[in-house]
């Protein structure tokens, strides 16, 4: 198994692949970010679903022969700058800190001011079954990103204008997207802007988290009782065996229970009750995250892709394993160990030695061998920054 000089190592290569390249890489769903794909598919919804879907999941990359340039993405600029926070703060590196600072700068740089807030959008034309988002339109999962890595940068470099950034992406999440549901008890924000028959179940709950920590710091209660309504209606969506299903109705999605947004809502889960003290769903957690850790991983650490489904081994997966035990670890320390397990079994299977980077996929004949910046290499970073932090705390 990987020890924590084998994890440093390796978040260290990592963090230097992603610098030499600028930060700039294929992003999973960016193929319409071709003129090719954008000149065949014209306006037709499911023309544009089917190539990008048959990008994503083509066996090899496809995007340079189909002329996808590497591009910044957001969301994984604000994974880079948690981890660079992350090493600051474990190790008070200076190199550390300034890249952090420019990874955020560029952030509030391209911020899309809204009639509320600030949000943040993907780096490519976004179709999916449920909706079409335009290039840096914001929506509300980058929007939590950014404000996380906000939160994190307040917290560990003490500038208020970190929380500011944060406070303008938790009021573009509660005041600018529909809402869904606003029951008394409960309350459902859209993922997009645009109108939408599903909710995104993790959504709602990274959402609430985010809106949470903001809330605590500026002592807004309007906002920490959002919060609660928004994790309140994630909550009372579990299955009895405390599980969540991607979309509500589940019918919506294909997705049964697959691992990395199941983590989203336990990490949210675990979030919401650090930052404001309200433990009533500790029960809930306890036991989602159990059920997380048993359905969801092998004993060597490899990441299941649904509860359902073993292959392929995808390294968004391996990261959020990575990341809920290393946040776990607080509440149970046993976790800290199945967090090095995953840490573990993909630096020896789903790395790069030589480059540093981390592969796509790894299926049970077949290794999709190239990196996405974000979806693999910042996910990572991040992951292991938290995982060292973790153990940093102790020893």
């Amino acid at each position: 198994m990987t020890g924590q000089h084998g994890i440093n190592k390796a978040l260290l290569h990592v963090l230097e692949y992603a610098e030499g390249e600028g930060y700039a890489g294929y992003s999973k769903f960016d193929a319409l970010n071709s003129h090719t794909i954008k000149r065949l598919a014209g306006n037709s919804r499911w023309l544009r679903f089917l190539f990008t879907q048959a990008v994503m999941r083509s066996p090899c990359n496809l995007r340079p022969m189909l002329g996808v340039e590497k591009s910044i993405n957001p969301k994984g600029m604000a994974l880079f700058a948690m981890a660079y926070l992350n090493e600051f703060k474990r190790t008070g590196s200076g190199k550390a800190r300034d890249q952090a600072v420019k990874c955020l700068d560029w952030l509030l740089s391209i911020g899309v001011v809204s009639s509320y807030g600030v949000g943040w959008g993907y780096n490519f034309d976004w179709q999916s079954t449920l909706f079409f988002v335009p290039k840096y339109c914001p929506n509300a999962i980058v929007t939590v990103l950014c404000g996380e890595a906000f939160i994190k940068a307040f917290e560990v470099l003490d500038d208020d204008k970190y929380l500011l950034a944060a406070q303008r992406a938790a009021l573009y999440l509660r005041c600018d997207l529909p809402v869904l549901v606003d029951a008394g008890h409960e309350l459902c924000i859209a993922y997009v802007s645009v109108p939408v028959k599903s909710i995104v179940l993790n959504i709602n709950a990274s959402a609430g988290a985010l809106i949470a920590k903001v809330g605590k710091y500026l002592t807004d209660t309007k906002l920490m009782n959002d919060a609660h309504r928004m994790i309140s209606f994630v909550v009372n969506r579990r299955t009895p065996y405390y599980a969540w299903y991607y979309t509500y109705p589940a019918g919506n999605s294909y997705i049964v229970h697959d691992n990395y947004h199941t983590g989203g809502i336990v990490d949210a889960l675990r979030d919401y009750e650090v930052y404001t003290g309200d433990g009533r769903f500790q029960d809930v957690y306890s036991k989602a995250l159990e059920y997380y850790s048993y359905q969801l991983f092998l004993d060597n650490g490899a990441p299941k892709y649904m509860n359902n489904r073993i292959y392929p081994f995808d390294i968004h997966g391996a990261a959020q394993g990575i990341i809920s035990f290393s946040k776990a670890a607080s509440f149970d320390r046993r976790y800290l160990h199945q967090g090095d397990r995953v840490a573990g079994w993909t630096i020896e299977n789903m790395r790069d030695v030589e480059k540093g980077f981390f592969y796509y996929q790894k299926g049970r004949m077949l290794t999709k061998r190239f990196t996405l910046m974000r979806w693999c290499n910042a996910w990572m970073a991040k992951a292991l920054s938290d995982l060292l932090l973790a153990h940093q705390a102790f020893s």
